[in-house]
Parts: structure tokens; sequence; C-alpha cells
């Protein structure tokens, strides 16, 4: 019985439209995993299938050898799993700091509170005050971090960690994952640089419409399997 995160042969839906064809992985803790594939291959419908957000249809997920398939994402963060969402999604009538306390409501025990998210980020200090949604791209993300590490999760899921954020900007955010993964803490990484992806992460899967067409470990594989892997070919 694994004490990380297993997810068996899941199926999930919206309506109609199947997104997830038995898709298993396994992640072990203090690992980062990558998830990989082009748009619309399944990879944010694979992590709301995890917290709680969408409920699979067949299959099972595992978390530290607890079934907890179609639970709901409090439930999820109650057990420690917390999601960084696309688009960062913060509270537009909240400062900074209002939306980090937020994170930490779920009441959680853990080495992560305001002060050491702000030795982290120390711009998010110096604009705690803000409104969050006033802050730039890159800010915004680091509060949407931030807010997910408040609840001190085992697990965090991090959908399109650098999205519409500039070059300097991700790899000052690339450079405090190994801080925030460094104490035993898993992640789920997916991102649209895959090569910025691959060279974060332990282990890899790649999606193509809903289906795994590779996965494993970086190292283990070629650039040009991972290459056709991604494109279905």
């Amino acid at each position: 019985m694994s004490d990380g995160l297993v997810v068996e042969n899941i199926e999930s839906f919206y309506g109609d439209f199947k997104a997830l064809h038995g898709v298993s992985l396994a992640l072990e803790p203090g690992k980062v995993l990558a998830l990989i594939g082009a748009n619309g291959a399944g990879k944010s419908t694979l992590l709301k299938s995890i917290c709680g957000l969408v409920s699979p249809k067949a299959g099972r997920v595992t978390w530290r050898g607890r079934d907890i398939t179609g639970l709901r994402g409090a439930q999820t963060v109650a057990l420690g799993i917390a999601l960084v969402p696309e688009g960062r999604r913060l509270f537009k009538s909240l400062s900074v700091e209002e939306n980090l306390i937020l994170g930490g409501q779920i009441g959680r025990s853990g080495p992560w509170g305001l002060q050491r998210l702000y030795d982290l980020f120390p711009i998010l200090q110096e604009k705690r005050h803000q409104p969050a949604t006033s802050l730039s791209g890159g800010q915004q993300q680091m509060v949407a971090i931030g807010r997910a590490l408040m609840s001190n999760p085992d697990l965090v899921l991090f959908d399109e960690l650098s999205l519409g954020l500039a070059p300097i900007v991700i790899k000052d955010i690339y450079a405090q994952l190994p801080k925030i993964t460094g104490q035993g803490m898993s992640a789920i990484l997916v991102e649209q640089d895959v090569t910025r992806a691959l060279s974060a992460a332990n282990q890899f899967l790649c999606l193509v419409e809903g289906r795994v067409s590779l996965a494993g470990a970086p190292q283990d594989h070629s650039r040009d399997a991972i290459s056709a892997a991604y494109f279905g070919t």
C-alpha cells in the first residue's frame, strides 16, 4: 500500500465528453511529476480528478492508502492536497495577505505560515496590503502558490505554473521550487515549457487526448521519444 498518490485507470467526463481514458500514475512522497501534453490533452482534468473538482466515473484515486475518489475539494485539502489553479483565481476583493490567510483556514499544522512565505517571496510582504489582483501576473502567481502552501499540503498540484509569465519571472519561480518541495512534499507540475518541466521533475507522464502516451523518468527516454509521445506520432 503506497503512502503517496496512486491513480488507477480513471475515466473522467465533462457532460458527455470523455476527457480521460483509463489514466494511471503513482507518485511517492517527496517526488515531482511533470504532466505534459498539448492543449486539450486532459492535464487539467487529471489534476481536478485528483483534488476533487471533477469526480471520476470509473477507476480509483488513492492518497496515503485511503480511497479519495470523488471526495470534494475541501475534503482533499484537509487531507493535504492543494491546487494552484490555472489562471490563479485570486479573490479580487481581498488583499495579498487576506488571500494568503484564507489558504490557511483549513488549520493543518506544518512549516508554512505568513513569515515563511514572505521569506520565500519578499515582494509579497512589501505588497501585502494591496488588492491581490492589482499585482503583476508573476506576483499574482506567487500569491496563488503561497495560498496553496498556507494549507500546509503534502501534495501540491501546479496547473500551468508559468502560463502568461515573463521568462525572468518563470526563472525566479522555478528557482524557488526546490525550497517548496524540498521537505518531503510531492508535486505534480503541468507546464507548457516541456524542457523546463522535465528538468524540475523526477518522473513524467505524457497525455494525448486523455490517454497516457509515455511515462517514466526523463533521463530514461530520448527527447525524440518524448516529442513523439507529446504529438501522438
